[in-house]
């Protein structure tokens, strides 16, 4: 196996975490919907930490993606 063979499935083996992401980011949004439709009144509360697990989320795909770079770029 050649440099550019191993770079390619390196970076196709980080990039799975993406996957993951993904699951979670919809799981969060619609704990969040739920959470707002049976109780209205917590909007502003559980809205703020909704977001903040999102955020939270969203920069292991960021690493995911960082990572899968390096690999292919180095």
């Amino acid at each position: 196996m050649d440099l550019a063979s191993a770079k390619m499935i390196g970076a196709g083996i980080a990039v799975i975490a993406l996957m993951g992401v993904g699951v979670g980011i919809g799981n969060i949004f619609s704990t969040l919907i739920a959470s707002i439709a049976r109780n209205p009144a917590a909007r502003n509360e559980v809205f703020g930490i909704g977001i903040l697990g999102f955020a939270l989320t969203e920069a292991v795909a960021l690493f995911a993606l960082l990572i899968a770079f390096l690999i292919l770029f180095t």
